[in-house]
Order: structure tokens, then sequence, then C-alpha cells
């Protein structure tokens, strides 16, 4: 058998210990001689795999200690989303657009049920925000840094971890082609506005007009992204 392919196997075998015994991140995995003897491999071929597994949060050694069940975030997945949608922007593709659409359905779906249930302190967190937004537009634009804040705040309610995750994934994509995308052609005021209304509609209840609001804020960045868009007349690297 292959390495490549051995390794692989191990992988989801030491996955599917983890699974059958109930393992939490944090949890001791057994000695690496008892796992060598249980999947019937060698010690080289069992670290690779550890090893493998470590890059993807899954394990975690830690040297003198042993080996223990990872943290399982999703960061390794959210870097891999973010630099495959990065490369095939450059490239000419409507990656981020289409990141950009889930991004889009998640948020607009979501939005409904915070306005059900927000908590008055992430309603006070969120107009804090705004008011942040309004004072940064004088200067012409939001800064990324206090958008990505706001989207955070109106979604902890929800207690989704999973959600954040995806919502980082696409910041971070942007992150890597943010002067391709040309930020410039954010309005620091219409940015504050379409946020300001989002918040007004959460202070009201009222999910379907916060839907169409987080909508509105969408349609720039979408026009920008869009095939045929700003972004895209960015030209491919060579």
């Amino acid at each position: 058998m292959a390495r490549s392919t051995l390794t692989a196997d191990v992988q989801e075998s030491i996955k599917q210990l983890i699974l059958e015994r109930g393992l939490a991140p944090g949890s001791p995995l057994p000695p690496e001689g008892e796992l060598a003897e249980l999947f019937d491999v060698s010690r080289v071929s069992l670290r690779e795999a550890l090893k493998a597994l470590q890059a993807l949060q899954v394990i975690e050694i830690r040297r003198g200690s042993g080996t223990f069940v990872g943290s399982l975030s999703l960061d390794p997945f959210v870097k891999g989303l973010a630099f495959r949608a990065a490369v095939r922007h450059r490239n000419g593709e409507p990656s981020l657009y289409e990141l950009m659409r889930v991004r889009e359905a998640l948020e607009a779906g979501l939005i409904e049920s915070v306005a059900v249930s927000l908590p008055e302190e992430d309603l006070e967190a969120l107009r804090g925000i705004v008011a942040e937004m309004e004072k940064e537009a004088e200067t012409g634009r939001v800064a990324r840094a206090t958008d990505r804040a706001f989207h955070v705040a109106l979604y902890r309610s929800l207690d989704n971890y999973l959600l954040s995750e995806v919502l980082d994934a696409f910041w971070a994509a942007m992150d890597q082609v943010r002067d391709d995308i040309g930020d410039s052609h954010q309005v620091g005021a219409v940015t504050a506005a379409h946020h300001k209304a989002i918040v007004e509609a959460l202070a009201a209840a009222d999910g379907p007009r916060a839907a169409a609001a987080m909508r509105t804020h969408f349609d720039g960045i979408r026009e920008r992204l869009a095939p045929g868009g700003v972004a895209a007349a960015v030209r491919p690297v060579d």
C-alpha cells in the first residue's frame, strides 16, 4: 500500500477511534505504541498520520505529555476556503462573488431569528458600532474591522459557532484581495446608513424588514464582485 494511502487510512482510523470512544477536545488518546498495535501499522506511519491531523487541529501532540484530541477548530477550513477563493479570484473566476452569495443567504436568512429575540445588551452594542461607523464615515469610509465587528455582534445571540467561522472565511478571503476589489468604492456614509437601517429594524423586532435591509446592504458589494463588476475587471495574475 502506498504510504500516502496508508497515512490517510490511519488518519481515518484515529478519527473513528475518537468518535467511537466519545472523546472530547482535550481528552487523551492512547500511547503511540498502543495505537500502532491497534491499527497494525508502524510508528513511522502513525506519526505521519498524527502530524497531518495536528495540522487540521483534530489532535494535539504535547511533547512529553502525549497526544490529545485537538480543539477541532474550523480555522484550517476557514484559511483553506479563503485561500481558494483568493487564488481563483486572481485567476479571473467569480469565487469571491460565490462566497459573498453564500454569506448573503446565511445572514439574510438568519437575521429574522435574531430580530425575534435579540438581547437588549446586543442591541446596544450594535447601536454603539453604528455610531462608530458614522464617526468613521466622516473621513470617507468605514473601517473593515468596524464592519466586521458589527456582523460578529449581530449573530452573537444565536450562539452558532459554525456561522461565525463561515463569516470569518469571507472576511479572510476579502482581506487577501482587498486591493483588487476596490475598497475606495465603498462610501462610508452609505455603509453606516445601511447598518443603521438594520439596527432600526431589529429594534422594532421586524424580521422581514431586517432581512430586506440586510439585502440592501449587500447590493453594492454584489455589484462589485459579480462577473463583469469592478472586481472582475482586475487582470488575472500571470
